[in-house]
């Protein structure tokens, strides 16, 4: 085939249409100092210039506004604020899309990170208490949930406005190590899709299903995340199940995975790295996949294994 551009290859992989090699992305975090500007700056330089990615993922290096003593109880929790898009944290984020954007030109796909309402509370109020919380507190809980997706949809809403591509909605506690699937579905999953209603408008959404590497037997609810109004689902399907073949079994949508995120992508060698994305490829036919690490690599991970990943994909596929 002829080469694609990353906006057409990615939009064609979603669509499940061929491609000329499986679209390609890994990632890790910025310091950009709490500047917008800044971290669009770093993202072009990482994602574009340095090793020609498909996507531009724009890191969650701007983090939503934490209260100042976090962790909080759970009756501090449901007096979070409303938030409005001058506040910084919000205003730099848009400011990061938006100058990203005018970069890398129309077609260009740019995902912006976010968590969901319910991984802010894990964070807000430890994951303890918050997991707590979702069997015994749940009303208390979801006052606070309620006001953190209010929040994400006018951000989110604001980011498609301001020219990403969609959202890389990362979702904690889905899994059976943490909540029932019916918690889950009772007290994360209505937030979840209240927060994605602002990126209606994007092409590109993302969910990812996180697990904790340190819980051994972890498995997520992968076939719940089916329902959710996104294009593509991401998990790191080299520590939990399920993986990428049985996947393509519960669900018609694209998939983003296929490389541990410290595996052989951030300490080699070569074969090693190669023989996990042909079985990535394998696995999915190379159709309706976005060949990934399942969650953010290490910062000093050495470039020369980003380098050979990157030259290995032109020739694999």
């Amino acid at each position: 085939m002829q080469t694609m551009t990353p906006g057409a290859r990615v939009r064609a992989a979603i669509q499940g249409q061929e491609v000329d090699r499986v679209p390609f992305c890994f990632w890790h975090h910025f310091q950009p100092e709490g500047s917008g500007q800044r971290l669009a700056e770093l993202t072009k330089a990482f994602f574009v210039d340095t090793f020609k990615l498909d996507i531009a993922k724009i890191m969650p290096d701007l983090p939503y506004p934490a209260p100042d003593t976090a962790p909080i109880t759970i009756d501090q929790f449901r007096l979070l604020p409303r938030l409005d898009l001058n506040t910084p944290a919000f205003r730099e984020q848009i400011t990061c899309v938006r100058t990203l954007r005018s970069m890398l030109g129309s077609e260009y796909p740019i995902l912006l990170t976010l968590f969901s309402p319910l991984t802010y509370a894990m964070n807000f109020l430890g994951k303890e208490q918050a997991l707590d919380a979702v069997k015994k507190r749940a009303e208390i809980l979801g006052e606070g949930l309620g006001t953190l997706a209010a929040n994400l949809n006018k951000l989110m809403e604001a980011a498609i406005d301001a020219g990403a591509s969609g959202i890389f909605f990362s979702c904690m506690g889905a899994t059976t190590a943490d909540l029932t699937l019916d918690d889950y579905a009772n007290v994360g999953y209505p937030y979840d899709i209240q927060a994605l209603r602002g990126a209606s408008g994007g092409w590109l959404n993302t969910v990812h299903v996180h697990a904790d590497p340190g819980q051994s037997s972890d498995q997520v609810y992968l076939e719940f995340f089916n329902r959710y109004p996104v294009s593509v689902l991401s998990w790191s399907d080299r520590l939990t199940g399920p993986n990428l073949e049985e996947a393509r079994t519960i669900t018609d949508k694209c998939l983003m995975g296929g490389l541990l995120e410290r595996g052989p992508l951030t300490h080699g060698g070569e074969t090693e790295l190669k023989n996990e994305m042909l079985s990535a490829i394998t696995q999915t036919k190379g159709r309706k996949f976005i060949l990934a690490n399942g969650c953010s690599i290490p910062n000093d991970t050495p470039t020369n294994w980003l380098y050979t990943a990157r030259h290995l994909i032109d020739n694999l596929t």
